[in-house]
């Protein structure tokens, strides 16, 4: 098979983009994030308020990518072995053996519906899987089969009967993208797709090989260059959010105040990931400052940890991200 171009892969992107599209009303810089967050081999956390399409999304895009696709509802009675499977005892011929019966973890596109209503016991059970991309059954390892994706989703407003997320789950999403109500003219648009006697539905973009693309498209997506200059700039940045520093350096007035730890180095890794697949889907093979600046907040938000003193002043980590920005030199 030929292997995929800088061209080849703005044109795939562009048509994975548009196939979703098709049954997604709006939001396009969220379709693009979550598919440049897949072929950068990172899983994405979904904000939103219900009803706002999120299950549709991803559901829409495991059909464009042509990929096996399975849901999870999240509920407070979920067991570990709901998600990734168990052990049961069978019968063949007078023999009885245990046999290993795969949970949904084994598709290739997951969605943790509502995440944040299980315990920690059970989202704790996807962390080996989304790092690993493997899980463990009575100490007997089970690959799972790539390419691999969990999409996971909670609701911002309803707190009575979740478990927040802990933040060394939160540190193992890609990126957290934040899904906002849509515009009178996307509702009205979205009305006349869904109250019709046709509802349109994504088709697979890729007649055959899949799996061979989807590697060659992840392959070329490292392979874009970034000048030393702008990994600089992504480390001021990412450094720029500890309220601890350097012995000796200035902290910034809004990191110190408001944050109890800033972004890890995987913060950093997403960052660049990120903007070397903003740079690809924009038909660049050279990171920008400005593919930087496009992938930082949803890769950073989530790795902010606020103090009380941010929660009392209602302070959030968007505006911390800006100020970081605004304040550090580009060059």
């Amino acid at each position: 098979m030929q292997r995929v171009d800088p061209e080849r892969f703005r044109e795939l992107f562009a048509l994975i983009v548009e196939e979703v599209r098709k049954v997604i009303v709006g939001h396009e810089d969220i379709i693009r994030k979550v598919l440049i967050a897949f072929l950068a081999g990172g899983h994405v956390l979904l904000e939103g308020v219900p009803g706002l399409g999120k299950t549709l999304l991803v559901k829409s895009l495991s059909r464009a990518l042509g990929l096996s696709f399975k849901r999870v509802q999240f509920t407070p009675d979920l067991m570990p072995s709901d998600i990734i499977g168990t052990q049961i005892l069978t019968e063949s011929d007078g023999h009885r053996e245990f046999q290993f019966r795969k949970g949904p973890i084994f598709a290739q596109i997951v969605l943790a519906d509502e995440i944040n209503r299980a315990t920690p016991k059970t989202q704790s059970a996807v962390l080996e899987a989304m790092e690993e991309r493997q899980v463990t059954v009575f100490g007997e390892t089970y690959p799972l089969e790539p390419p691999f994706m969990v999409l996971a989703t909670q609701n911002p407003v309803e707190l009575e009967g979740t478990y927040p997320l802990p933040e060394a789950q939160l540190d193992r999403f890609f990126f957290k993208l934040l899904v906002t109500s849509p515009a009178p003219a996307e509702l009205m648009e979205i009305l006349r797709r869904t109250t019709g006697d046709k509802v349109p539905e994504a088709a697979p973009v890729f007649a055959r090989g899949v799996a061979e693309l989807i590697a060659d498209m992840k392959r070329l997506l490292r392979e874009v260059l970034i000048a030393p200059p702008i990994e600089e700039y992504v480390v001021r940045l990412v450094h720029a959010t500890q309220p601890g520093g350097l012995k000796g350096e200035t902290v910034l007035a809004e990191v110190r105040d408001y944050l109890r730890f800033g972004a890890s180095p995987r913060g950093a890794q997403a960052i660049i990931l990120g903007a070397k697949g903003n740079a690809l889907a924009s038909g660049r093979v050279h990171v920008s400052r400005e593919d930087v600046e496009a992938v930082v907040y949803p890769a950073l938000r989530h790795r902010l940890i606020l103090n009380f003193q941010a929660e009392a002043e209602n302070v959030g980590a968007e505006q911390i991200l800006a100020a970081v920005i605004k304040k550090i030199p580009k060059d």
